[in-house]
């Protein structure tokens, strides 16, 4: 199976940006534009994997994100990767991203599982068109876009299905959740004291 790990913008950021790059050149067209439902950031690509390695990768996943503080991003920027037929249109990601993307190929890593371990540029993949349609205007429009402020809140194991209509499956979703500070140092009750429970209606279901 083709696996990757993936963050997904909120509806509120993918309404933002739909609504931004609507004239667009290459949106006008349609050639090869990624369809909404494909919207995510990549946070660690693996590629093909066997059946037997998901239980590693969630295993993974859930150990990078434990303890990690939520990043704060926004969909910010754009550009274009490539030329000729190779052109990508993509919208950039503004925030800090590379201690979570650390944590999570750490423990990739330590699974010895496969990611990509090059120089890691976040983004949103827009289109693919190719040379079918000029993009330097689109490129050059993406670049002052900002959209609203979004928090991490969760991350997920995606499988990912090639082809002439590629569709994506989550197979497990991970919660990134704020790290506790440490709490107050009980204090220690005199020997033979034992503290009463208090009533039904007031423990914890």
């Amino acid at each position: 199976m083709r696996l990757f790990v993936a963050i997904d913008p909120p509806e509120t950021a993918q309404d933002h940006l739909a609504a931004a790059i609507a004239e667009l050149a290459v949106v006008r067209s349609g050639v090869r534009v990624t369809a909404r439902a494909l919207w995510h950031v990549t946070l660690a690509f693996l590629g093909d994997l066997p059946d037997d390695r998901l239980d590693a990768a969630v295993k993974a996943l859930d150990e990078g994100v434990a303890g990690q503080s939520p990043p704060v991003l926004r969909i910010a920027g754009g550009g274009r990767f490539g030329r000729g037929k190779f052109t990508v249109l993509w919208a950039g990601i503004e925030g800090d991203l590379q201690p979570l993307r650390r944590s999570v190929t750490r423990e990739l890593k330590r699974a010895r599982l496969p990611y990509d371990a090059k120089r890691f540029h976040p983004h949103l993949t827009i289109a693919r068109p190719g040379d079918r349609v000029p993009v330097d205007g689109d490129a050059e429009a993406l670049k002052s876009y900002e959209g609203p402020q979004w928090t991490v809140e969760e991350v997920r194991v995606v499988r990912s299905y090639l082809g002439p209509k590629p569709r994506y499956e989550t197979l497990h979703t991970a919660v990134v959740t704020r790290p506790m500070p440490p709490g107050p140092v009980p204090r220690s009750q005199p020997a033979g004291k034992v503290r009463r429970a208090g009533p039904a209606s007031d423990r914890p279901a």
